[in-house]
């Protein structure tokens, strides 16, 4: 403790717990999609063994938009009015509302797929500005979900993405399934989807097209909708591969995506650099290194579909 802080500890209690209380690390979590139905709790877990435990070493607020973009807009006004030091963006529709809003608090953005296409930093090595953060490389993924897919159902020859194009970096995402698509000789039918309302009819188009199976690329509205999903999907006899595991948990075949701890516990990191002083410009915006195979082996026996022992070698999570 240092000897003005003894001092006042000493004499002037109220004043002490005063100055205590403005050490405290001010952060703010500005979550665009279901927070609650994220593990979010090990953003949390890794902020604590960084030294910033809630409600003593540091004051984390969550905001959590639930897929509603007027929400994330007032979340975003309200960030401008308590100033945190640092504010954790999850998601690009988070990172692009503070961007929007020329907020100049530094910014630790995760799940941002394509960051220098986005505008949020100028390159991965140097951000400039005040965001960097960690990226989701979700265009290479794109191409890895399609072979995964065609490792699964060998008989394949047809494949359906069902996507929104709202989320500005799924354009890559299928822009990358369809030069796969040529490198295996499959074809893939690009189905846009309307909201939560028009699942169904993606899912027709899915089977008008004779699709063997679906790549579904999620956003925010639709993650909490995952059950319908796969039932959709199982009442048509698709496979699907998604993106998280909770699609997978809640009845998809499979998912593949970076590891999420790894995500969490690395935006944790640039976040404690920022709160002892660093600046975003100079931290470099990181990739993943790790990634994560989901397998649901319930689904996969209500469509009658045997999954091979090479992709079950694979699995980090095989559902029984």
């Amino acid at each position: 403790m240092k000897r003005r802080d003894f001092l006042a500890a000493l004499f002037f209690p109220c004043l002490a717990h005063r100055v205590a209380a403005a050490a405290k690390a001010r952060i703010v979590i500005l979550h665009s999609g279901f927070a609650d139905r994220t593990p979010i709790h090990q953003l949390y877990s890794a902020l604590s063994d960084l030294g910033h435990h809630q409600g003593q070493t540091a004051d984390i607020e969550l905001l959590s938009a639930d897929g509603d973009p007027d929400r994330l807009t007032s979340f975003v006004a309200h960030i401008s009015q308590v100033q945190p030091q640092v504010i954790i963006a999850v998601t690009s529709p988070a990172a692009l509302a503070l961007k929007r809003a020329h907020v100049s608090k530094p910014v630790v953005f995760l799940f941002v797929s394509d960051p220098i296409r986005l505008g949020l930093v100028k390159s991965l090595p140097r951000p400039g500005a005040n965001y960097t953060g960690v990226t989701f490389s979700d265009a290479f993924l794109g191409a890895k979900r399609l072979q995964l897919l065609t490792d699964t159902v060998p008989e394949m020859r047809t494949v359906a993405v069902l996507w929104s194009p709202q989320f500005q970096e799924n354009a890559a995402l299928v822009e990358s399934i369809l030069i796969a698509g040529k490198r295996f000789s499959i074809e893939v039918a690009t189905i846009e989807i309307s909201g939560a309302a028009g699942l169904p009819a993606a899912f027709d188009g899915a089977v008008a097209a004779r699709a063997q199976a679906v790549i579904f690329i999620t956003e925010n509205a639709l993650f909490n909708h995952r059950r319908t999903i796969a039932d959709l999907a199982l009442a048509r006899k698709l496979p699907t591969i998604h993106t998280f595991p909770p699609e997978v948990h809640d009845g998809g075949l499979m998912s593949f995506c970076p590891d999420l701890r790894e995500s969490y516990h690395r935006a944790a990191a640039l976040t404690d650099r920022v709160l002892q002083g660093a600046l975003p410009r100079d931290l470099p915006v990181e990739e993943p290194s790790r990634f994560t195979l989901c397998v649901n082996m319930r689904t996969a026996a209500a469509l009658g579909l045997n999954v091979p022992d090479s992709i079950l070698a694979l699995a980090d999570e095989v559902i029984d």
